[in-house]
């Protein structure tokens, strides 16, 4: 497992008897050459013949097109976006929506809920993983008790719940994947970013409270997801000008969502009030009218 921080989603590399390997997600596309390079490394020689995706945000799709020209690999999605990804319709795929990017890939198979697939020498179930991404799927293997458990659960929390910004439902999906979680028990779980851990129990209890919090205000909800987003262009760019910044989240329709539903506030004065909440946490660094990432 390449634990990758919070620009690219953690990568799970999973070997079979044959030499064939598998890889679970692949970071996002401005880390996309590392990627190929850590994979090739780990491989030793190995061929990496496929890559699932458990969803397909751009954190966690944004190597498959590099590492399908390096390796061959075919490349196997959820099914809610297939027609998206046949399309590339990058708005429908949130790419539009987050302010971020993806090179585009195809699709060569459908990992479907309920069905199992055979990874690294275990038999891994698809479960529906609703809440963070309707599409997304996690990946249980109850042989060994491991769950690849994408942005349904970290140890501290779980992914921004998207469909609530729009006012769809997504606060209930979370809440009954986390319950699915607990009723399968896992001894090990890989998270989509940071590190694995095994306390499940104790992670389940603060994603719950994480939960009651989001869901008691969608408005803090929101803004939660308004200083994600920020943050995020932040680990790619590093350091950027704030009227640079103003004009990149405008782009970014989740971020007009969110000031013109919950907040109504003048679109400068609303970002400008993210950057200052993000650098009060201790998230970002202003200098000047530059905004940086802190690291933190």
């Amino acid at each position: 497992m390449f634990e990758r921080g919070w620009l690219s989603s953690n990568n799970v590399l999973l070997f079979d008897d044959d030499g064939s390997a598998t890889i679970i997600d692949t970071g996002y596309v401005t880390h996309r050459e590392q990627t190929r390079e850590l994979v090739r490394h780990a491989l030793q020689g190995r061929s990496l013949t496929r890559i699932v995706n458990t969803h397909l945000h751009s954190d966690h799709c944004g190597g498959n097109a590099e590492l399908q020209r390096a390796f061959g690999a075919t490349i196997h999605i959820p099914p809610g976006h297939a027609g998206a990804v046949a399309r590339w319709d990058e708005d429908e795929l949130t790419f539009v929506a987050t302010g971020q990017q993806c090179e585009r890939f195809s699709y060569d198979g459908l990992i479907e809920p309920g069905s199992e697939v055979r990874m690294g020498g275990f038999a891994w179930r698809v479960h529906a993983a609703s809440g963070h991404d309707p599409h997304s799927v996690v990946l249980w293997a109850q042989e060994p008790g491991v769950l690849i458990s994408a942005d349904a659960l970290w140890r501290n929390g779980f992914g921004v719940i998207f469909p609530e910004l729009e006012g769809e439902s997504g606060f209930a999906e979370q809440r009954a994947i986390l319950d699915l979680i607990e009723s399968l028990a896992p001894r090990f779980v890989i998270p989509g970013h940071g590190a694995p851990f095994t306390d499940v129990d104790a992670a389940l209890k603060r994603a719950h409270a994480r939960l009651d919090s989001l869901s008691a205000s969608l408005e803090r909800n929101a803004r939660h997801a308004a200083k994600v987003l920020v943050k995020f262009y932040l680990l790619e760019m590093r350091k950027v000008a704030m009227r640079d910044l103003i004009d990149h989240v405008a782009g970014a329709r989740y971020f007009r969502v969110i000031n013109e539903r919950y907040f109504r506030m003048p679109f400068d004065e609303f970002v400008r009030q993210q950057v200052k909440e993000l650098v009060a946490s201790g998230a970002a660094v202003m200098d000047g009218d530059t905004v940086l990432d802190s690291g933190g």
